[in-house]
């Protein structure tokens, strides 16, 4: 590529950021190619992404590779015994002397086609929200309605990121605009899966694709549609819980109050571990967890109070802990249910006692929590009620012997991080994000959700900060997942800001 240097530090104009300044020229260039931008992510996003299908994820993969390519980036797949591959992309820029990676997953959730309104992988440009009446729109038919968004699996989580990155590069280049760092791209193949296989593939490739900075670009903007970098995201762990009963389904009213119930019995055994206000209710729980710094207790005071405006969209009445405010909550440990299955209800619902229950949790963690202290702790917990614990397939035989027997089945999760705000790293990207949006930038400690943040700085030792741009109202991990395209303008000037800018605040003393 042709790079040439146009000095000046890049001003966002974007669809809910306003400024202006030298970066009009990316918006500019982008205003021109809306239909060509939205026509590569719709293309992406039409390639079903589940990480368990080996020959769709490797054509994923295969089709990324491609999309680098196309920008002169050096490409490979790194590859690990049983697990998708990851693309990893880099474009050496002469002069540059440090090499910032962006990290983006390209495997998405599991989808239920009944719950979609259209196809999960036949990509839908509506001009606004389907809850706001939005209907089907030509997919090249540019300049887009502001509110329009790009409908499919993966639209914002993350294919919509992948294309925000390629596409400014695409601006710089035709702009003959240099980035002032080497940049790289590393797309993971099986986060949706918990990455099970990431600690190996880093370990394998350290030396290759160690950086000197990492940016995620995971996650969504803030509720108020203002830019934000998160410095830290909670772990996870999941677990799956199931207690037994007869062995066949038993008359109610025969065989009640003396069989013992499992859906009555999962009841209680669930609402014990945690409390109304969502405070886990199990011994030691919160021993480990890291206090924030007075640093992110101010980053805190400083974000928009949104939590009215949300209480009313989702029409809760209360919210937990006495109404105390969602940026302190996600500070915290979380238990979450996902899901709990025994029997039937409405019009399958059967006057029986069934023969098992599950429960399904995920426990989101924050910094120095671990998945294996947590299973430590929820076990002895457990063990304390009175449990036997099971972690491989039950027997009939066993059912019989062991009259408290609880399965539990672990998933492999992964611990928090917190890179801290006070890093050249951290204060560069700050400042070239504020140039950029021309605006106060919103900087959380951390995270809601979950991304393998750790395993990056643990392994790479390296700064990892997350940047993202995608809408938070955009239904990720669930039905209708979409993208506001205003919200992908936005992406595409902040990331070339990033490019051209971070690297000359990273050496300011």
């Amino acid at each position: 590529m042709g790079w040439v240097t146009n000095a000046g530090a890049a001003i966002l104009l974007g669809s809910t950021i306003a400024g202006a300044g030298p970066a009009e020229d990316v918006r500019a260039w982008r205003k021109a190619h809306e239909a060509e931008i939205v026509r590569e992510l719709a293309s992406l996003v039409a390639l079903p992404n589940l990480a368990r299908e080996a020959a769709p994820i490797r054509a994923n993969a295969d089709h990324l590779v491609a999309m680098l390519r196309r920008r002169g980036m050096t490409t490979r797949l790194l590859e690990i015994e049983g697990a998708p591959p990851a693309v990893y992309g880099e474009l050496r820029v002469p002069g540059a002397r440090r090499t910032v990676v962006f990290y983006a997953h390209y495997d998405g959730q599991p989808v239920d086609p009944a719950k979609w309104h259209g196809e999960p992988w036949k990509p839908i440009l509506r001009d606004r929200g389907l809850e706001d009446g939005g209907g089907e729109i030509p997919m090249g038919q540019a300049p887009y309605p502001p509110e329009a968004r790009l409908y499919g699996r993966s639209a914002s989580d993350d294919k919509g990121p992948i294309v925000g990155i390629l596409a400014a590069l695409d601006a710089l280049q035709a702009l003959g605009r240099r980035p002032g760092v080497n940049v790289a791209l590393f797309l993971e193949g099986e986060e949706e899966a918990g990455s099970p296989h990431l600690e190996a593939l880093l370990q394998k490739y350290r030396d290759q694709i160690a950086g000197d900075a990492w940016l995620l670009c995971d996650g969504p903007v803030h509720q108020s549609r203002r830019m934000q970098v998160y410095f830290g995201a909670r772990g996870v762990t999941d677990l799956e819980i199931t207690l037994y009963g007869p062995s066949r389904p038993l008359h109610s009213g025969h065989y009640g109050n003396w069989a013992p119930n499992p859906a009555l019995e999962i009841a209680h055994l669930v609402s014990g571990l945690r409390d109304v206000d969502g405070r886990i209710q199990v011994a030691g729980f919160y021993d480990d967890v890291r206090p924030p710094t007075e640093t992110e207790k101010q980053a805190l005071r400083e974000v928009p109070d949104v939590d009215d405006a949300l209480r009313a969209d989702l029409a809760l009445a209360r919210t937990e802990a006495g109404g105390a405010r969602l940026v302190e909550r996600i500070l915290l440990p979380a238990l979450n249910v996902r899901g709990l299955s025994s029997g039937g209800v409405g019009e399958l619902a059967a006057n029986a006692i069934p023969t098992e229950a599950r429960a399904s949790i995920d426990f989101r963690l924050v910094p120095d929590q671990t998945p294996a202290g947590v299973r430590e702790k929820v076990e002895a917990h457990l063990r304390k009620l009175g449990y036997d614990i099971e972690h491989g397939p039950v027997t009939p035989e066993a059912r019989r012997q062991r009259p408290r027997l609880v399965r539990l089945v672990w998933g492999p999760g992964y611990p928090a991080a917190r890179t801290s705000m006070d890093l050249p790293f951290s204060r560069a990207l700050t400042r070239a994000v504020e140039e950029a949006s021309g605006a106060p930038l919103i900087r959380l400690p951390t995270l809601g959700g979950s991304v393998g943040m750790e395993l990056f700085a643990r392994i790479l030792d390296r700064p990892v900060v997350g940047l993202p741009i995608v809408n938070h109202d955009n239904n990720q991990h669930a039905a209708d997942e979409n993208l506001r395209l205003s919200n992908l303008w936005d992406g595409i000037e902040v990331y070339a800001a990033v490019m051209t800018r971070v690297g000359a605040l990273w050496d300011e003393k």
